[in-house]
């Protein structure tokens, strides 16, 4: 299958009839290690016009992804290999779920669907994951609202400070639901 990149983080299918196997897995995987965000993906839909938008996402352990919220939309995940977490936040920051995830077989959720406007994040488990995402179109940028409590990319030390806690109150917060069982 061809592969069209739009920048150092996306790969364009340029097919009729989109495919993805090892071939596609190791293009994007090569677009991960250019990424200076550490994420990359095939976008499977031809443009942001699109009504039905299936991503396969690669994402790095270090990543981070500021919590946010989309208007009017719904997303969902299914895990092809590795861990992370999604986490789902009240409307002040305070976690209100947590959906470990991992591919079939690993003992943990392997898809997710979110259809109400809820700041959510994800933290990686695993050195890398891969994962499926299909949300609905078209894309705009003012559709996703980011998380006021929540450091934005562009300040390292902020962010670094916010996932340390985060981790923290992550482990506690499943240590408490594991209790409650």
């Amino acid at each position: 299958m061809r592969l069209k990149q739009s920048s150092n983080e996306v790969l364009l299918a340029d097919e009729e009839i989109v495919r993805v196997g090892p071939t596609e897995i190791a293009a994007v995987q090569t677009a991960l290690a250019q990424s200076s965000r550490g994420r990359s993906r095939i976008c499977a839909h031809r443009d942001n016009a699109d009504v039905l938008h299936e991503m396969i996402i690669v994402l790095s352990h270090a990543t981070y992804i500021r919590p946010h919220k989309h208007l009017g939309k719904s997303e969902s995940f299914h895990i092809v290999q590795g861990e992370l977490d999604v986490l789902v936040f009240d409307e002040q920051g305070a976690i209100a779920a947590v959906v470990q995830m991992g591919s079939y077989g690993s003992g943990r959720d392997f898809f997710y669907r979110l259809a109400t406007p809820l700041f959510h994040t994800v933290i990686v488990r695993s050195e890398t994951v891969i994962f499926h995402e299909t949300t609905n179109g078209p894309f705009k940028r003012e559709d996703t609202l980011f998380a006021p409590w929540s450091p934005p990319e562009t300040e390292p030390v902020a962010v670094a400070d916010y996932v340390r806690r985060l981790k923290s109150t992550v482990a506690d917060f499943i240590a408490a639901a594991a209790s409650k069982r």
